[in-house]
């Protein structure tokens, strides 16, 4: 089983319906789709928490227009959340093992990701 994380904390499997597009960690950003008809939501792989290729798949992704769910999927952990939520994820999914290593208030923690950029510290 897995763990969705969003902004407000741990939550059960809760898709119903729609296709899903997963994609690997090392497809280049040319080989993602230009069309996402009937694609409800795109799963990026994230085989290790070392490997921040998923996070420029998502601003690739993004860019291109797809505006469906966007689930960064593996081993991320609670301090990239912000980074995940900023390059245009919607949520992570993770195994229980590791929401059992980093509970839910240690993802709640950085929920903050819009507050705290550089770029709100620049406008004004």
């Amino acid at each position: 089983m897995s763990v969705i994380v969003r902004d407000d904390g741990f939550h059960a499997e809760d898709f119903t319906g729609g296709a899903i597009l997963d994609i690997a960690p090392d497809t280049l950003p040319g080989a993602l789709p230009q069309d996402f008809d009937g694609v409800a939501m795109i799963r990026v792989a994230f085989p290790a928490f070392s490997d921040g290729r998923g996070l420029t798949l998502a601003r690739h992704l993004r860019a291109r227009g797809f505006r469906g769910r966007l689930r960064a999927r593996g081993h991320v952990i609670a301090d990239q959340y912000t980074m995940a939520r900023r390059a245009g994820f919607d949520e992570v999914e993770i195994s229980e093992e590791l929401a059992a290593r980093q509970p839910a208030g240690q993802w709640i923690f950085r929920a903050d990701w819009r507050e705290h950029d550089y770029r709100s510290r620049l406008k004004g």
